[in-house]
């Protein structure tokens, strides 16, 4: 992962509705490569081997690939209405497919584009659109007198804790905000009249969950 910011999806989710007798599954599943986009299209569209249309869209950091199709239908009206949901969110390093099972009805132009639009928008937010932050990690040790307290304030803080181990003293295994990593040192330490120790390990991108 390169070192900026960037908003993402967290994980693989769809959501559908009908339209007109026409039903609309909208499927999302973030990528970090074009191989695993395609390989998410081939999945997608073999659960729906019988369906009509299969359209999709998929947008990655690297090289700044964008690629989509309409599967059949008009051109403009699926697959770019799709990429133009995942472009207009912002979010990147994602794959979209939705399939549509046609319900006898004609839905023109305007319908369609609001139809592939619809069902990727609902999909992208059943995966749910997350923005990665840089963390700093740590380890914070502290005696068992003075765990409670700390463990209080973490709520404090944009942090994560990835784990705590109960020893001769309390470590909490955390990673918090870069831009809240001094205001966290600073008020662990006035918290316990300087007897806690903060030893900074690293950093990562991560979000809250």
């Amino acid at each position: 992962m390169t070192e900026e910011l960037y908003i993402t999806l967290e994980r693989e989710a769809s959501a559908s509705f009908i339209e007109k007798k026409s039903e609309f599954i909208g499927y999302a599943c973030p990528c970090r490569t074009e191989e695993e986009a395609l390989a998410f299209i081939a999945r997608i569209r073999k659960k729906h081997a019988d369906a009509k249309h299969n359209v999709y869209a998929y947008q990655l950091k690297e090289n700044n690939i964008a690629r989509f199709t309409d599967d059949g239908e008009p051109q403009g009206t699926a697959g770019l209405p799709v990429l133009d949901i995942i472009r207009k969110t912002g979010f990147t390093d994602a794959c979209i497919v939705v399939t549509r099972y046609f319900g006898g009805v004609l839905l023109g132009t305007g319908g369609l584009v609001r139809a592939y639009s619809q069902a990727a928008k609902l999909a992208a937010e059943a995966a749910r659109i997350i923005t990665y932050e840089r963390f700093l990690t740590c380890e914070v040790i502290c005696d068992y007198t003075d765990y409670d307290r700390i463990r209080a304030s973490f709520a404090s803080f944009g942090m994560l804790v990835d784990g705590v181990d109960f020893a001769a003293d309390v470590t909490v295994r955390a990673a918090v905000r870069a831009a809240e990593y001094e205001d966290f040192c600073t008020s662990l330490v006035d918290l316990t009249n300087g007897a806690v120790l903060i030893e900074h390990s690293g950093a990562r991108y991560d979000f809250l969950r």
